[in-house]
């Protein structure tokens, strides 16, 4: 459990501005080795600014940042290889197969002989891709072509994966077969995944820990328990019921329950606001009255309302629905060590 602990990825004040605008404003982030990390926000957020520091493809205005005692900037090429990174769009030679590019990418990083093609037999079969290694690439769709990504950056068994929108444009059944490799690279490998995306479901499957991002300034951190008892602090709850019988009786009787603020109704439920968690009460009470609960839900514990409530609080508007146009960086396939 201490080794769990142990920070690989540490950012101290870390700013970059362009001009007058702030991309990334005093970040300061503590990442554990081998949890799965999750960056949230929406386009401008700064989450892909913060990804080209970590990867040294850009330089801070101020402060640092470092990765496994690497310093991103100074030693790019010492970052490079203990990290893989996956962008949103993963480039591949279309008229390449599968396993002709990952062999390329083995040589790029002085693999070869046996020792490569026994590792790319394996990484093939661990996402998935052995029916598919020699096709050609062209052919992939884009969940297939996401996995033989991270079979790519496997390829040199990097420390710490990044992965931009991993999980972009990605049918269900796709989407859920990667969740679960991504997840195995931190419970079976003991890799470190830092992951950025806007789409908060996904996050909420795969991350141990995620951070909220507003204009450039990571606004909260933490796991989903925790960011949900921070944003509860000096304010309401929101709870959702359902019950059965739906009488004209059950409205005043939940009106004078302790600590219940307002009442509000949207068809057959009821939106209780408190100023404290009603719902143990609130059940054994129903019980007692031959009320039965057909639904109970308390908003706020999970991400999206977490999200929400979050971008309110700093005065923001969500925009994560919106489709993100943003500027494409990366490493570039010929360049040695991917």
């Amino acid at each position: 459990m201490a080794e769990k602990m142990e920070n690989i990825i540490q950012t101290s004040h870390l700013t970059k501005r362009y001009g007058a605008k702030i991309a990334v404003n005093d970040l300061n982030l503590s990442i554990r080795k081998g949890e799965v990390f999750g960056l949230l926000g929406p386009n401008g957020a700064g989450k892909t600014t913060t990804i080209l520091m970590l990867l040294g493809l850009t330089e801070p205005t101020a402060g640092t940042a470092t990765i496994a005692g690497c310093d991103c900037t100074r030693n790019p090429l010492e970052v490079k290889s203990i990290v893989g990174y996956l962008p949103d769009n993963v480039g591949f030679y279309t008229d390449m197969t599968g396993r002709q590019n990952l062999r390329f990418t083995g040589r790029l990083n002085g693999l070869g002989g046996q020792e490569l093609e026994e590792r790319i037999d394996s990484l093939l079969e661990r996402v998935g891709m052995t029916e598919a290694a020699d096709k050609k690439t062209g052919t992939y769709s884009k969940g297939m072509r996401q996995r033989l990504g991270i079979a790519d950056v496997l390829i040199k068994d990097p420390q710490v994966i990044i992965m931009d929108e991993p999980t972009l444009g990605i049918d269900p059944e796709g989407m859920r077969e990667l969740l679960n490799i991504i997840r195995d690279l931190s419970v079976k490998d003991g890799r470190t995944v830092l992951i950025s995306s806007h789409q908060l479901q996904q996050i909420q499957q795969v991350c141990d820990r995620v951070g909220i991002y507003v204009e450039g300034s990571l606004i909260a951190c933490g796991t989903l328990a925790e960011l949900e008892a921070q944003i509860q602090k000096n304010g309401t709850y929101l709870l959702e019921v359902d019950v059965e019988p739906c009488d004209d009786q059950i409205l005043g009787m939940l009106a004078n329950q302790d600590g219940i603020l307002g009442i509000a109704k949207e068809g057959r439920r009821f939106m209780i606001t408190s100023k404290k968690d009603i719902r143990p009460q609130l059940t054994k009470f129903l019980g007692e009255h031959d009320y039965t609960v057909m639904h109970l839900h308390q908003r706020g514990g999970d991400l999206d309302e977490i999200y929400r409530r979050y971008f309110e609080k700093a005065g923001q508007s969500d925009e994560s629905n919106k489709s993100e146009t943003k500027r494409k960086h990366g490493w570039k396939r010929k360049s040695a060590g991917k």
